[in-house]
């Protein structure tokens, strides 16, 4: 996270090739740097009685003295935008030129974010291309990707924020709401003013804390499914030409082995979302009814808006960082934490299964590649790690193992077409308690629905028949 609070740094000048833009002061802080409020929010350190120096004469001078009328301008213009901010819980906004700053300086590694080149392109296009073919003779599901796509991280950033705001918003309406009621009831009525003003900068917040986990996921994922949710696009099976080379620089593996299990993976988890109409719905679902029963810790706000004070407003902010919510300990709250838990490992292990069997006749390094794709979704990386502080929630498939046993061994015992029919309906789909006990679940007698259908079209028309023969 960012040592900034709400983002108030100038962003750095970032040129259309995605790379690094120059940036004022590198060290993001002091005289004349390109942050002007410098290292203490608001710059109020000069102002008599707050430690500052030189400030009893001429305060104002203490505080703007070394700045530029440019910087100072702009300085005050993102100030007045985010307390002027009347939307929803969230500043989207923010979040997104805070993430696209983040892209812009690069990963910890120095690997910085590049405009994709025609060469790239063609190679994710004919990767996915051969992946769809080799996905047809393993799963009844259609091809789901109508256009193969190579992102920059950018714009990555760019079109998944839809999604991210869906999954998020639940949340921080949660947080925006305790904001005020963490005030005594007595002040409330006469505090309107103050609780706007605290929800405005609580989106801020919340904008600059989702646009820093955003752009330091951009520099993780390889796809547009990474984290078992479709977050880009219908229909669009999307790469990162820049990332899986950093995935793949240590493994051993030929990069194009790397870049076509990569889209096997995206390209499996698009025919699951296009021809699965209910499943979007209900994995954001989970996600929703999960937010619903996270308790604020009060406490921690408290403690954070009754020190509040013009020259620490990062207390607010650190509270979001160390996190705020507790789930409820309930039985409601635990069945939405395995509902959602149970669907993220159900389309993880169906995807880990059938691209496995697509790849391990074909790719000399199936067997390596699968297991280090598991062991990544397993452990999350630090921006996965940050979205669970702040949405309370880790979006990761606990039992990715049990659900790939249980697909394949569906496999074996009723065919690809049995396997994949479960997906017509929710109710037809493994539980949780499946998982323990996959043998029973495959070998359990199932309802043939066709017979059921037929059953109930027989009946239909039998009723029908009778209702002509009463009107005679």
């Amino acid at each position: 996270m960012s040592d900034t609070p709400f983002g108030f740094g100038l962003p750095p000048e970032e040129p259309e090739n995605g790379d690094e833009g120059k940036k004022k002061d590198p060290a993001g802080g002091g005289q004349g740097s390109g942050n002007p409020f410098g290292a203490n929010p608001f710059g109020f350190g000069g102002l008599p009685g707050m430690g500052g120096q030189g400030g009893a004469d001429n305060p104002f001078a203490a505080m703007f003295g070394s700045l530029n009328p440019n910087d100072l301008g702009a300085a005050f213009q993102q100030l007045g935008q985010m307390l002027s901010y009347e939307g929803g819980p969230v500043n989207w906004d923010m979040a997104k030129q805070i993430a696209r700053q983040v892209v812009a300086q690069g990963t910890p590694d120095g690997t910085k974010d590049a405009s994709v080149g025609p060469a790239e392109k063609a190679a994710v296009e004919e990767a996915v291309r051969l992946a769809d073919l080799w996905l047809d003779g393993v799963t009844s599901l259609p091809s789901g990707a109508s256009t193969a796509v190579a992102w920059s991280r950018a714009e990555w950033v760019e079109a998944t924020l839809p999604a991210w705001q869906q999954l998020v918003d639940p949340v921080a309406e949660r947080v925006g709401a305790a904001m005020g009621d963490v005030l005594p009831e007595e002040m409330q009525a006469m505090a309107g003013p103050l609780i706007g003003m605290m929800r405005s900068m609580g989106g801020a917040m919340f904008g600059q804390q989702i646009g820093q986990a955003v752009g330091a996921l951009a520099g993780e994922v390889v796809g547009s499914t990474d984290v078992g949710l479709p977050l880009g696009p219908a229909g669009r099976a999307a790469l990162l030409p820049l990332n899986i080379e950093a995935f793949g620089k240590d493994l051993g593996v030929p990069s194009d082995e790397v870049r076509l299990y990569l889209a096997l993976r995206e390209a499996a988890h698009q025919r699951l979302f296009a021809h699965v109409p209910w499943l979007r719905a209900h994995l954001f679902g989970a996600v929703e009814g999960y937010a619903r029963g996270i308790k604020v810790d009060t406490s921690k706000l408290e403690e954070a808006v009754g020190q509040l004070d013009p020259t620490h407003p990062e207390q607010l902010q650190e509270a979001l960082q160390q996190g705020m919510f507790q789930p409820q300990d309930t039985p409601e709250q635990k069945a939405a934490l395995a509902r959602l838990e149970t669907a993220l490992a159900l389309v993880e292990g169906w995807v880990d299964a059938v691209v496995h069997e697509a790849a391990k006749s074909r790719l000399t390094s199936a067997d390596a590649l699968r297991e280090t794709l598991r062991r990544r979704r397993a452990s999350g990386g630090p921006a996965e790690q940050t979205f669970a502080t702040l949405i309370g929630l880790e979006l990761r498939p606990r039992r990715l193992r049990d659900a790939a046993r249980l697909w394949a061994s569906l496999t074996d015992a009723r065919g690809v077409d049995g396997r994949d029919g479960l997906w017509e309906h929710p109710d037809m789909l493994p539980t949780a308690t499946d998982l323990d006990d996959p043998d029973g679940f495959v070998h359990r007698e199932h309802l043939d629905f066709s017979e059921l259908d037929k059953m109930l079209g027989e009946a239909a028309q039998g009723r029908t028949e009778d209702e002509g023969d009463d009107k005679k």
